[in-house]
């Protein structure tokens, strides 16, 4: 009966439905003592499925996370906008102002969550996850700023991870008010918009319809719900560009619609699908899709890449140097038969560098070299950097506090590819030293583009880092697909050639993998 309760008052504040009027009905006695859950629970999103799957990817989150936040302001690109909550239809007009108020509840709620994390990226938070559902445990990913994952108190804890237990008590929420001639209105529960020409977002142009609804952490997403194929129009000329050949054009369409048919549970927590930045894939204004990735959408209308019926994890990046990475030098994630590591350019250039590329020497011969390597025009095919004492600090914030100057630096792991896998920052004192992993090198260190460098001392607390690539280097480099499409090779082949093992076809349902 208290769990019954529980996910009652859940649901009413994450939907704001009548049952508030039922749990105030019952006797104390009843709810005490209180269940403590995790956190706000809202309606995860519809199913991603069928013939012409429907995408709810968020333009905006966070928003209202204070009764004092910025108010959220609706314009349409042309025409009108219409609103409409729970208890109906709004009103319509060329634009709407939403602010934000304080609403105290009937009763506090008390939350308790066993957290790992933060991570750098879903995968490794997804892989962490994983771990503990193969203990029995419900554990989800949340991204309240960075990457975590939350599990229930007092969940058993998978070998060797780290997490901290947290306890909280909500006392009110923050509610959407329109803002009318008349003065304030509350919502309730959500808002639905319909633009009739388009709604007016970061400058671009969206056709909609779309949703301001709550998320797991008590603030608020404008959501829009878009057809797959829609979507594309918003993801591929931003991601490679609309001026690519129509080869390449095409494989970035294929792994665009791949990708997100295959991460449509990424933020099933906060009630949508996708967000909109480089967290995801980057969608912006659809009207950047000229006729040629028009045609490359319909070309491959529906296509995807595929294992075992289930559609890949279809990472891609910028350039990856010469060299492709295996999934687990990017991630934590466990190895998979189409992310490989492998030279990535033509025979004289595979025989130049064969693989592994664990030794320094190696690496620096790689880095010195560009004849033959696929994509080599990327302007961070090759790059150089510079890393100083005080920018460490500054990048490694409280984690570098007692670290005693003169620091020093040194890699630690090399993975196939030659990409750095775990680079160690230590202090002259007897200070336990910081260790990057896998993708919190980057995210750490924003600096460098990619895991793929030496590292070259320049006097005390300076070094000069010289890599190659852009990006964590797994799966399709654009760059590399764009040389090739010049070079005549058509989308399978292209597709093929970075993710051997896959089938490239059609499914009639697609589906999220196991």
């Amino acid at each position: 009966m208290i769990r019954l309760l529980t996910l009652t008052l859940l649901l009413c504040m994450g939907l704001g439905c009548r049952a508030r009027e039922q749990v105030d009905a019952l006797q104390p006695a009843v709810v005490e003592p209180a269940q403590r859950v995790t956190h706000l629970a809202v309606n995860e999103p519809p199913p991603v499925e069928g013939h012409e799957p429907v995408l709810w990817v968020a333009l905006e989150d966070h928003l209202g996370a204070t009764a004092t936040a910025a108010p959220l302001n609706l314009r349409a690109f042309a025409g009108s906008l219409s609103l409409r909550d729970a208890t109906g239809e709004l009103g319509s007009g060329s634009g709407f102002v939403i602010t934000w108020r304080n609403v105290t509840l009937a009763r506090p709620l008390k939350l308790a969550r066993r957290i790992a994390g933060p991570y750098s990226s879903f995968e490794s938070a997804d892989r962490v996850a994983s771990r503990w559902g193969a203990l029995g445990v419900a554990a989800e990913v949340a991204h309240p700023k960075e990457w975590e994952v939350w599990a229930p108190e007092g969940s058993p804890v998978p070998e060797g991870l780290a997490v901290r237990d947290w306890q909280g008590t909500l006392t009110n929420t923050v509610e959407p008010v329109l803002q009318t001639p008349e003065g304030g209105r509350p919502l309730q529960e959500y808002v639905l918009i319909k633009a009739s020409d388009g709604l007016l977002w970061a400058g671009g142009r969206f056709e909609g319809p779309f949703r301001l609804q709550r998320d797991a952490y008590g603030s608020w997403t404008l959501v829009e719900q878009v057809p797959v194929e829609r979507y594309l129009e918003g993801v591929v000329p931003h991601e490679i560009g609309a001026g690519s050949p129509m080869a390449a054009l095409q494989a970035q369409t294929v792994l665009a619609r791949t990708w997100a048919l295959a991460n449509s549970h990424r933020f099933s927590i906060d009630g949508y699908h996708l967000c909109s930045d480089t967290q995801c894939q980057v969608y912006s204004d659809p009207r950047h899709a000229g006729a040629a990735v028009r045609e490359a959408i319909a070309g491959t209308q529906g296509k995807l890449l595929s294992l075992n019926n289930q559609p890949i994890s279809a990472v891609y990046h910028a350039t990856n140097g010469g060299v492709m990475a295996a999934g687990p030098e990017a991630w934590a994630m466990q190895p998979t038969i189409y992310l490989r590591p492998k030279p990535d350019g033509d025979a004289r250039w595979s025989n130049s560098h064969p693989l592994p590329l664990q030794q320094r020497q190696a690496v620096l011969a790689l880095l010195a070299d560009r004849s033959g390597a696929y994509g080599a025009q990327h302007p961070r095919f090759r790059w150089s950097r510079t890393l100083s004492g005080p920018g460490l600090r500054q990048a490694l914030g409280a984690a570098a506090g007692p670290l005693v100057s003169p620091l020093q630096l040194q890699v630690l792991e090399r993975g196939a590819s030659g990409r750095v896998l775990a680079l160690q920052i230590s202090g002259s004192g007897d200070a336990a030293p910081v260790v990057l992993k896998l993708d919190a090198i980057r995210r750490t260190l924003r600096t460098l583009p990619s895991t793929l460098f030496v590292v070259e001392p320049q006097g005390p607390e300076r070094w000069l880092v010289v890599g190659g690539g852009f990006g964590h280097g797994a799966g399709l480099s654009q760059a590399g697909a764009i040389d090739l499409a010049w070079r005549g090779w058509p989308v399978e082949r292209i597709l093929s050639h970075y993710y051997p093992g896959t089938v490239y076809s059609q499914l009639s349902t697609p589906a999220q993998p196991p």
